[in-house]
């Protein structure tokens, strides 16, 4: 974390220092009372329902050293260390931005519209073979987010993975300048923030927003299924001169996995151009295996071995609810992919589902894909028109737009086999109802339809 001093702070974010000693030592940042921890820069957010500015004084009996305090919220609390700045949410991200600054770290940028969580985990599994390694944990990855990653940063950090979200433009372009990434990599263009950005190439221009903030000589990696990005890529802002490495699972990439086996809890594959070693990772899934061929290029640039890159990669340990693979009390095997949902990664959890074998029947729970703007109901018939009972044996679908999938849907399967609920509870009880211990449930939907809870109700249920 960063430590410096009361004065060597204020001086970072060109603020005054009042009712403080300038020797004061200041370690670590937080924004919440709540975690706040001895030492700590308080950071007083404002948003639309709050101000921290009202809690700075609860923060410094709590612990922290001293607070940012906005000089359009009249004095700061009398006796609290106080640095004045015009914008308390400015000043984060410029101390994030000077503490990067001072360290020599370097640092990889993801982005894309599904899979850079799972990517991240992946690069930083890879890295942490040779290198000590920092990356983002959990949703810290915008405006707020990512400096307070940053200022996690131990001075010992050789490599950092921070991932960098948006759902405007101008968003990756701001964090993407606070990083200084030697790296950059876009996982894919989805339909997710369409509401924002109005058409998948928004979404494009306002992801290869990471390239601005490119180091001169860095690499970029993206998918080059995207025809979007090779489209757009030479119209962008981005430095005089970079590697590129385009991955994907056609032919023309640089990086394309071979002899992919689904098996168990992983995948096992190979990379074009070399039969050894095996890759394996601890996931499911052959879009898995695309965003695993941005790990080999960012590894590789880093100076890993492939036996290094494998071993990284066998090792990774994924973030929940990404094609998490549960065993219920009563042996029922449950896909838990409720952390977030589009169209794409939608097509690809069915597409694993339908290709894996060895069980009874194939359930699929759907919950309602968000953000995507005005063609939401479009979307969402389109998903359950792909669905049929060659392939599943049951359908239950959650949440006002997933009914235009379960009516979709309907006419492929037998009567009954394909429900809509509006209520969760009614659902989870109907699934563990129906679900048998040799059956395989794929639960899907976008994080604010909170399907972790059908998934915990079945597995800790007896059938």
């Amino acid at each position: 974390m960063i430590i410096r001093t009361f004065g060597e702070i204020a001086r970072m974010v060109a603020g005054k220092a009042v009712h403080g000693e300038g020797s004061a030592v200041i370690r670590g940042v937080s924004k919440d009372t709540r975690t706040i921890q001895a030492g700590n820069l308080y950071v007083p957010i404002i948003g639309e329902r709050f101000d921290g500015h009202e809690y700075a004084k609860e923060a410094y009996a709590k612990g922290a050293a001293a607070t940012l305090w906005q000089r359009d919220r009249g004095e700061p609390p009398e006796g609290v260390p106080a640095i004045l700045v015009d914008d308390a949410l400015a000043a984060l991200q410029q101390l994030a931005s000077q503490y990067r600054e001072q360290l020599p770290v370097r640092i990889t940028g993801i982005t894309g519209s599904n899979g850079k969580t799972t990517t991240k985990d992946m690069i930083a599994a890879v890295l942490a073979v040779k290198y000590n390694v920092h990356k983002t944990e959990g949703n810290l990855n915008g405006d707020i987010g990512l400096p307070l990653m940053i200022l996690q940063m131990d001075e010992r950090t050789e490599l950092a993975v921070l991932e960098m979200g948006m759902r405007g433009f101008h968003e990756i372009e701001l964090l993407t300048h606070i990083a200084k990434p030697e790296a950059a990599v876009i996982t894919m263009i989805g339909e997710a923030h369409m509401e924002y950005l109005g058409s998948r190439e928004g979404i494009a221009k306002a992801k290869l927003e990471i390239l601005s903030g490119l180091k001169q000589d860095g690499v970029f990696a993206y998918l080059g299924d995207e025809p979007l990005l090779d489209r757009l890529l030479p119209h962008v802002r981005k430095p005089a001169s970079m590697n590129v490495v385009r991955f994907g699972a056609s032919a023309g990439n640089d990086l394309r996995p071979t002899g992919i086996e689904i098996d168990g809890d992983g995948t096992r594959f190979t990379v074009n151009g070399a039969e050894e070693p095996v890759f394996s990772i601890p996931l499911l899934g052959k879009h898995n295996v695309v965003n695993a061929m941005a790990a080999v290029a960012i590894g590789r640039y880093f100076g890993l071995t492939d036996a290094e890159i494998a071993a990284g990669l066998s090792s990774m340990k994924p973030t929940g609810m990404r094609i998490e693979r549960l065993t219920g009390v009563s042996g029922v095997t449950v896909l838990n992919d409720a952390y977030n949902s589009s169209p794409a990664s939608t097509l690809a959890s069915l597409e694993l589902l339908r290709d894996l074998t060895g069980f009874g029947r194939k359930l699929v729970v759907l919950g309602d894909m968000l953000e995507l703007g005005e063609h939401d109901v479009r979307y969402h018939t389109e998903i359950g028109a792909t669905l049929s009972s060659e392939h599943f044996d049951c359908v239950l679908t959650y949440g006002p737009l997933s009914k235009h999938m379960a009516d979709a849907a309907a006419p492929f399967f037998p009567e009954g086999k394909v429900r809509w609920f509006g209520d969760k509870d009614q659902l989870a009880t109907v699934l563990a109802g129906y679900a048998k211990p040799d059956d395989i449930v794929l639960v899907k939907g976008s994080r604010g339809m909170r399907l972790e809870e059908v998934v915990h109700r079945l597995i800790e249920q007896q059938l």
